[in-house]
Formats: C-alpha cells, structure tokens, sequence
C-alpha cells in the first residue's frame, strides 16, 4: 500500500457527530511505527528466514518512477487541467505520492475509520485522525456511550472511490476523495432494541474526505483532516 493528505483544517465536532451519527448509528527494545494503510507492505523472503530477511522490491530510477507517477496522474485527470496541475504539484513536493497507490490506501483507511468508529475502537481512530477530527470522533463516542448505545455495523465495500481535489497548503499536502460506499448498520439501545438504522439493510453513502501529511516531518502517514456529506 502507501502514504498520503489535507484541505485543511477540521469538520466541527458537533458536524462530525451528527453526520457519523446518520451514517453509523449514534455508533499497529523494538515498537512497531503506527499502522499505515497508505504504505506498500514489505514481503518476506523464504518462510524459514522470515524473521530476519526480507525481500525489498527492485527500485526504479528517480526518473522512471517520476514518469510512472506523471503517466499515473494524466489516467486520473486530464493534462492540463486544475486537478491534473494540483496533482503534478503534489507529486513535486512529495515523490513518493502516486494516485492510484494513494486512492488505494484511502480506501482501506476509510473502512477502517467507519468500522472503528462503529466499535468504539479510539485506538485505531487515533492513528488515522488528525487531532482536531479525532476529538471530534471521540466526542461523538462519548455521547454515545453515556447512552449506553452500541453500533452492530458490516462493511460491505466501496462503489467508488476517486481523487477530487487537491493542493499544497504551506508545508501540507492535502487530497480530497469522493467515495460512494455501502455499509450494514444499526444502532442499538440499552435496552436492547434497535433504535436507528437496520441490521439486514445495506445502506448507501457517499463522502468526501480529505487526507493530508506534513512534507516536514519524516512521519509518511496521511491522515483524515476534514469530511463532509456529498450532496
């Protein structure tokens, strides 16, 4: 997989629970670096030197792979165009972003997001979420477990998932998806019954979230800084 980032700035608290809530139901001496979705996994060599070898990818040159990534940009936007450029500028301040990789990480990011969302998980959250957008995912949980509500939600999968946007803001780049997905939800209350959504039905929802990282830090993360309902 890969890395990725931001339009800038967050969705309010009370903007991000109410549109969660609709949505979900009022719903990684060694340590490992934080999982991240956007990176290519590294592949082991033989089973028996597992532990100690692994096999890394025969590197391109820098030009080729500049050249594979432009090729890459011109499939997904137009040359010439605003977003074809935004790309193009993204790509120069940060060589190691590439479109298709990147709207594959975002994929995987965002069932990750909605499904820890639905299980409470903050840990997960945290690592994906800015920290504005994370307080306010972790204010929405809050309110929902005070409730004492809890969310049974199944990702059935993305329809569509595509670059929109994006642009270099300071020293951030940030890459704004629109993504058409289904999702099984229901929330249940403390009493047991199903109080919003329904556990049998697939339900359809289209979002667009915008992804940003700090060309500064050495950090490749991309993580969730802003998302909004497509209308």
């Amino acid at each position: 997989m890969f890395d990725f980032s931001t339009l800038i700035f967050i969705v309010a608290a009370v903007f991000i629970f109410l549109r969660l809530r609709s949505v979900l139901g009022q719903r990684t001496g060694h340590e490992r670096p934080p999982y991240d979705p956007f990176s290519k996994p590294d592949k082991k060599a033989d089973a028996g030197d597992a532990d100690n070898v692994v096999t890394l990818p025969r590197r391109k040159t820098d030009s080729a792979a500049a050249a594979e990534s432009m090729a890459d940009i011109d499939a997904i936007a137009a040359p010439g165009t605003p977003l074809n450029r935004a790309l193009r500028d993204v790509r120069e301040k940060d060589p190691s972003f590439a479109p298709s990789p990147f709207v594959d990480g975002a994929k995987l990011a965002y069932e990750m997001i909605v499904l820890a969302f639905a299980d409470g998980d903050r840990k997960t959250l945290k690592n994906l979420l800015s920290r504005e957008v994370f307080e306010g995912f972790s204010a929405a949980l809050d309110e929902r477990e005070k409730r004492g509500e809890k969310v049974q939600s199944s990702f059935v999968g993305i329809k569509d998932a595509r670059i929109v946007a994006a642009e270099i803001k300071a020293s951030e780049a940030n890459v704004t998806l629109r993504i058409a997905s289904e999702i099984i939800t229901a929330t249940i209350g403390k009493d047991g019954a199903v109080i919003e959504g329904d556990p049998e039905t697939v339900t359809e929802v289209t979002d667009v979230w915008t992804f940003a990282r700090d060309l500064r830090s050495r950090d490749p993360n991309w993580k969730l800084v802003a998302t909004e309902a497509d209308e």
